[in-house]
């Protein structure tokens, strides 16, 4: 008997080596080769050295691509089970950063667990992609526009953005908020909705403009004329758009970029990597990168679309939307057609929390895959 027609059942008897085959390698294949981008990118930013960066970006790699393999075998059926208390996890280590968080750049978002940094608002965008799945798959079509339904995945939303912004965060906040309403969105909310809460939207920026701390106004400012302060804060944009222009179609070369080589390009191993990747590889390397993103997120959509299952196919779009969220967020900004946040550029800018989460994620949407053909009761209220 296959795979799939052994899933008739309700994939009850799988074996775990049957599991292991269906692994999708070109999907894995995929992850390396954006990674491995990364390695280079963070071999050239150290000046041809392989620390301090590359080095440890490889280890977490290693250790989340384990961690892929671990999240993908496990039956899609423990995920659905353990999708609320992963979001309570999460929120309590939030609330946690409040009290005891480590304070840098003026915010509150790390928690310290021994010689570990974690940063808890980025495994509340996978947690909270699998809550709203878990929700979703428990009510119907009809009773997702409904306002006593509503009301749940709502509150899950504004939750862990209330206290983001407390730390503050404004753009972590963002990415959960775009992503939560686009699941809202991709559950089937009814349009009339959505225009509702987008007027509603549009009637809040005049008080959501007088919440906003200072430095944050200064970064929306500094997007519409990043000129009237091109020492301080016009900084960063100003040196991202040259790096990038004068990179041309093929590069100034590797390790040959003047504004990443000489500093003149701010946290280039991190938020800014994409503008030192244009800017020594040219447009072709850029293109390639983000070819590669395009196939991966290709991936995610034809592993949603052939679940069986709506839970599997919700947490296989939330994924894509998260990751497609950091690429547009990240790119966007080093071009200075969205403020300068701080979202990395995914598998490639230097860091742990956000790398583990991305793969994390990623497990998450190899697990549908293998799963594709388990068929999950839906109940009659998405609580419980």
């Amino acid at each position: 008997m296959s795979y799939i027609e052994g899933l008739g059942s309700g994939g009850r008897d799988l074996r775990l080596m049957d599991k292991f085959f269906e692994i999708n390698w070109g999907f894995i294949l995929l992850l390396c080769l954006v990674a491995g981008l990364g390695f280079i990118m963070l071999y050239s930013v150290a000046g041809g050295q392989i620390d301090p960066w590359a080095s440890r970006q490889m280890i977490r790699f290693g250790a989340g691509m384990a961690m892929l393999f671990v999240i993908a075998l496990i039956d899609i059926r423990v995920w659905m089970v353990l999708a609320y208390p992963a979001y309570a996890v999460a929120l309590i280590l939030l609330v946690s950063a409040e009290f005891i968080g480590v304070s840098g750049m003026g915010a509150k978002r790390w928690i310290e667990l021994g010689p570990i940094q974690l940063q808890p608002a980025e495994f509340m965008k996978i947690a909270m992609v699998l809550t709203l799945a878990r929700y979703f798959h428990g009510i119907s079509l009809e009773q997702v526009s409904r306002l006593f339904y509503l009301l749940p995945p709502l509150l899950i939303i504004a939750l862990p953005v209330m206290l983001v912004l407390r730390q503050p965060d404004l753009g972590t906040a963002a990415l959960l908020a775009i992503g939560g309403c686009l699941m809202l969105f991709i559950a089937g909310l009814n349009w009339k909705v959505i225009t509702s809460f987008l007027v509603l939207g549009v009637a809040a920026v005049p008080v959501g403009w007088q919440m906003l701390y200072d430095y944050q106004k200064d970064r929306i400012f500094m997007f519409l004329d990043p000129t009237r302060d091109p020492l301080g804060a016009g900084y960063n944009i100003i040196q991202s758009k040259i790096a990038l222009g004068s990179g041309g179609v093929f590069g100034k070369g590797f390790g040959e970029g003047t504004q990443s080589q000489l500093n003149f390009l701010p946290e280039k191993h991190t938020d800014f990597i994409f503008t030192m990747l244009g800017e020594e590889l040219g447009l072709m390397g850029a293109s390639f990168l983000l070819g590669l993103y395009i196939l991966l997120l290709g991936y995610g959509i034809a592993f949603a679309l052939e679940s069986r299952n709506h839970f599997g196919r919700l947490v296989a779009i939330g994924v894509c939307l998260t990751f497609f969220l950091y690429i547009f967020i990240n790119v966007a900004m080093v071009m200075g057609l969205v403020p300068v946040v701080g979202v990395p550029l995914p598998l490639v800018s230097y860091g742990g929390t956000a790398m583990l989460t991305l793969l994390f994620g990623f497990g998450l949407l190899m697990c549908v895959h293998i799963h594709r053909g388990v068929e999950l009761p839906r109940n009659s209220i998405g609580l419980w």
